[in-house]
């Protein structure tokens, strides 16, 4: 090669490796920008929140940084509430002793109960300040000592219980490294975490970084309170960590229900539907608690059970069943309106009715009304064990999920258990194997409602931020034809004639009418308890409200259910 061959080369091979710098380089600025584009928005809460935590020391005016959980007209479910309290920075306090005993005359408490907070953290001392007593720790110019206003997630005004769940500290070391790891957000061991319901289930969602509130005062490295502002109230206008859940509950309609279940249902649940969307706007369970308080209902007995949600656990329908029969009856031309059968009573072979000296002779029409069991137990056989089982399915009675709500399902409900030996004639009843929730049974009547399309129920709208923009949108179920139009009207008329002539007159609604099926389930193999329900639709004519009530342990569902239903639709029909 030339001299002047090797000179081109040399001078080819540094520009490749310019090259090779530059994209070195350039690759490595992409990176740093990248990276700080994270820590800017993507962490940005994150760092805010151990900056906080690092340069000063700082009191949340806000029992716990948390996103709201709001009925679909964006009212608080958990009627959050404002407490006046006294904030304590005991390292900025001077005469500890003497502050502590004059603090607690004004308090009206020991000073032994106050000794703990002066030597520990700063805290919310644990007592609520009256406008006299505020008034007292203010005229005091105490430094590091203050009254001021603090807000509370619960409050006495709280709606839906089971649903919103409630929070708790966490409780084990397993417990902080799972929920660390989950997001970017910032924990501590003696965080408000959700334990049950809607505040577990959107833990994620929900949990906040920066108090809406604080009061803080700047430190040094070595945590030594700094001169200059002194303490001062901050406030946070926007939280990105933490958004909002909207729910399709009615703060009016569940109000009303709950009112209503406080003096009629000791135990059971009501769910209201909007008819024909399948949103849920009304959820209830009874006995309740407050979030506020869970351990005072863990202490007594048979606490555990305040927390259950009644709405979504399993119980025998009962003769609510029996629309399900009818549907598949009526679909598959083993029964029409002009059918004719004869109940026996008490003679009957295959099943007694409950009327002991029998119908006698009755139309398809009038058993369906009269809540006959010989003549549903002759249907079951005539349509077969798998037809039933099909039929159940189609009204989504083994389906459990909820739209925004995901509970666990209880894998006791199998339809198939149906098929079983001897299993299909108490089945055709409601009774032996078959399990529905409270919220199935209104789903099932609302498919009737809906022209026969079955919708999945919906409690969740939708997840806003801080800023009320939606994060995410959970759109209803558009549904799926079960049954035909012609059928779900049938179904209409008979459920129409069971609470104008039938056993579910008590749940007639005066002025607006109502349409309906009664229940009722024995509870164990021998006892005389039984659960009472009624499942319809209010009004007659252009049905707006869909529900279904249960009474646990009470009478039948004519003399413990309907009035409910009843009652219930009169209070929320006046609402419109």
């Amino acid at each position: 090669m030339s001299y002047s061959g090797r000179l081109i080369s040399l001078d080819h091979l540094r520009q490749k490796r310019l090259v090779y710098l530059f994209l070195i380089f350039f690759s490595c600025f992409l990176g740093l920008v990248s990276q700080l584009f994270l820590i800017q928005y993507r962490d940005g809460e994150l760092y805010a929140c151990l900056a906080l935590e690092q340069g000063s020391r700082w009191v949340s005016l806000e029992n716990t940084p948390r996103g709201r959980i709001l009925d679909r007209n964006l009212v608080p479910l958990t009627g959050e509430r404002t407490e006046e309290r006294v904030v304590l920075f005991p390292a900025a306090v001077g005469n500890r002793e003497e502050v502590s005993s004059e603090l607690a005359g004004i308090l009206g408490v020991e000073q032994d109960n106050l000794s703990p907070y002066f030597d520990g953290e700063p805290c919310l001392l644990p007592y609520v300040v009256t406008p006299e007593q505020s008034a007292a720790v203010q005229n005091r110019g105490w430094t590091g000592v203050m009254a001021l206003p603090v807000q509370f997630r619960y409050g006495e005004q709280q709606l839906a219980a089971q649903v919103i769940g409630h929070m708790g500290k966490i409780s084990t070391p397993e417990e902080f490294t799972d929920l660390s790891g989950r997001n970017n957000k910032v924990y501590h061991y003696d965080d408000l975490v959700g334990k049950t319901g809607l505040e577990m289930y959107y833990e994620d969602v929900l949990k906040g970084s920066l108090p809406q509130r604080a009061v803080r005062v700047y430190t040094d490295a070595a945590g030594r309170l700094l001169g200059g502002p002194g303490f001062f109230v901050e406030e946070q206008t926007e939280d990105y960590a933490r958004c909002d859940l909207v729910l399709t509950i009615d703060a009016r309609i569940q109000k009303i229900v709950e009112e209503i279940m406080d003096h009629s249902v000791a135990r059971g649940a009501v769910v209201v539907m909007d008819a024909g969307s399948g949103d849920i706007l009304a959820m209830a369970s009874r006995p309740g608690y407050h979030p506020a308080r869970p351990e005072d209902y863990l202490d007594a007995a048979g606490g555990e059970n305040c927390f259950l949600d009644h709405c979504t656990a399993l119980y025998q329908p009962g003769s609510v069943f029996k629309v399900v029969i009818a549907a598949a009856a009526l679909e598959e031309g083993v029964a029409d309106f002009a059918g004719q059968f004869h109940c026996r009573g008490a003679g009957e072979t295959l099943l007694r009715c409950w009327k002991p000296q029998g119908h006698g002779a009755i139309t398809f029409v009038q058993a369906f009304a009269e809540s006959c069991n010989p003549v549903f137990a002759k249907l079951g056989l005539q349509l077969g064990a798998q037809k039933v089982i099909d039929y159940a399915g189609l009204f989504g009675l083994d389906n459990q999920s909820v739209l925004g709500y995901p509970a666990p399902r209880d894998p006791r409900q199998d339809l198939k258990l149906i098929a079983g030996p001897y299993n299909l004639v108490n089945s055709s009843i409601g009774q032996g194997p078959v399990l529905v929730t409270p919220v199935q049974v209104a789903a099932m009547i609302n498919t009737v409602v809906s022209g026969g399309f079955y919708r999945q129920p919906r409690l969740v709208q939708r997840i806003c931020n801080s800023n009320g923009d939606t994060v995410q949108m959970l759109p209803y179920d558009p549904g799926q034809r079960v049954i035909s139009s012609e059928t779900a009207e049938k179904l209409c008329k008979l459920l129409e004639m069971a609470a104008e002539e039938g056993t579910g007159q008590e749940a007639l609604v005066p002025v607006f009418g109502s349409a309906g099926k009664t229940g009722t389930a024995q509870v164990g193999d021998k006892s005389l308890s039984v659960n009472a329900w009624f499942a319809g639709y209010a009004p007659r004519a252009n049905p707006r409200y869909v529900a279904a009530v249960l009474s646990e342990g009470e009478a039948g569902g004519s003399a413990a259910a309907a009035p409910v239903f009843r009652e219930i639709m009169e209070a929320i029909l006046e609402l419109d």
